[in-house]
């Protein structure tokens, strides 16, 4: 899911304290010769508020059933993301269809300031300070997935360190 992004860590879920959040639940409806058959589906984020998300779909006639799949959904793809004392390493834009995020990290105090299905994200990462704007399109689906495409962009200086082969400091002084 994740193989176009470098550093991208995935972890299991085991031994995790993970929270999920709904973002959003829609009413599909399939109209066949006996009449209507509705359905739902739902999308979820997972998180521990410490660096670790993953997001989910799940489907079913009933509501519950697919909140219940969307968490196992998102379970099984969570991914670790950077942070740098409660806020990102730096600015960073996404895309994913037509919806198109920017996020930017904020000084302490601020909040984040966000709104919709990138609150839901930003939070379950562990976010406490950041800003954000979402453009584009609005549905919740695409805007979680370009939130994600954002986030698994970030990198913290040490990895870039490695990366150049060069020392911590020559990062940060040129």
């Amino acid at each position: 899911m994740f193989q176009k992004y470098k550093n991208v860590e995935t972890v299991k879920p085991g031994g995790l304290d993970l929270k999920d959040k709904l973002v959003g639940i829609q009413r599909v409806t399939k109209v066949t010769k006996g009449g209507r058959a509705f359905g739902f589906s739902a999308i979820v984020v997972v998180g521990d508020e410490n660096g670790v998300v993953g997001h989910g779909l799940g489907k079913s006639k009933e509501v519950a059933t697919a909140i219940a799949k969307a968490i196992e959904d998102g379970k099984k793809n969570l991914i670790r993301i950077p942070l740098n004392n409660g806020t990102l390493p730096h600015e960073q834009k996404g895309k994913f269809g037509g919806a198109r995020v920017y996020i930017q990290p904020a000084s302490h105090g601020t909040g984040v300031i966000a709104g919709g299905a990138v609150r839901s994200v930003l939070e379950a990462v562990g976010v406490h300070d950041v800003l954000s704007k979402s453009q584009g399109s609005s549905n919740p689906h695409n805007v979680v997935k370009a939130t994600f495409d954002a986030l698994l962009q970030l990198r913290d200086a040490k990895t870039i360190a490695s990366q150049r082969g060069v020392s911590l400091e020559k990062v940060f002084k040129g």
